[in-house]
């Protein structure tokens, strides 16, 4: 057998070390802790009461047969629940406006457009409503909401409307007298 050269045998020895060497040991596990509990939610404060107001007005209109100012049932029931809002809503004031359809001159218009409106007003403070709350006016044949030569249109135009105000301009219309 033929001896190998005395540099050999360290190179073999430190080859076959060089594999022999053990794996690095694994990666040690980490361990993960649950999450901490959420902390308990605050108690729900107190509700507070805080005052809700009373739904606003409505403004509303009531229609009238030809030439008339008498108040029909439908129109009757209307004002009821006009009136039951005007209770809840004693800081607002109440203006009815008095209309008419085209036919007839300006000036018997006006006047069945303001008969319209008082008959509305009266109305209204005997289911007892304060009178000083209400305004009446008469625009006559001048704010038509329908525009036509026709029944259908006249019968529209033929109404008051009732519009609520704050009480500051009723103050402010009288300073002005």
């Amino acid at each position: 057998m033929r001896s190998l050269p005395i540099l050999a045998v360290p190179l073999l020895v430190l080859a076959a070390c060089s594999h022999a060497q053990p794996a690095p040991p694994p990666a040690a596990a980490e361990v993960v802790a649950p999450p901490a509990p959420a902390p308990a939610p605050a108690p729900a404060p107190e509700p507070v009461a805080t005052p809700v107001p009373p739904p606003d007005i409505a403004p509303v209109s009531v229609y009238f047969d030809f030439d008339s100012s008498d108040l029909s049932p439908a129109t009757r029931n209307v004002l009821q629940a006009f009136f039951q809002q005007a209770q809840n809503q004693p800081d607002r004031d109440i203006r009815i406006e008095g209309n008419c359809d085209e036919r007839g001159t300006r000036e018997y218009n006006l006047a069945l457009g303001q008969r319209r409106a008082d008959a509305a007003k009266q109305y209204l403070v005997n289911l007892g409503l304060d009178g000083s709350r209400i305004t009446t006016i008469s625009y006559g044949k001048e704010r038509p909401r329908a525009v036509g030569d026709n029944e259908e249109a006249w019968k529209e135009n033929r109404r008051d409307d009732l519009v609520p105000v704050s009480s500051q301009a009723r103050e402010v219309s009288q300073a002005s007298r």
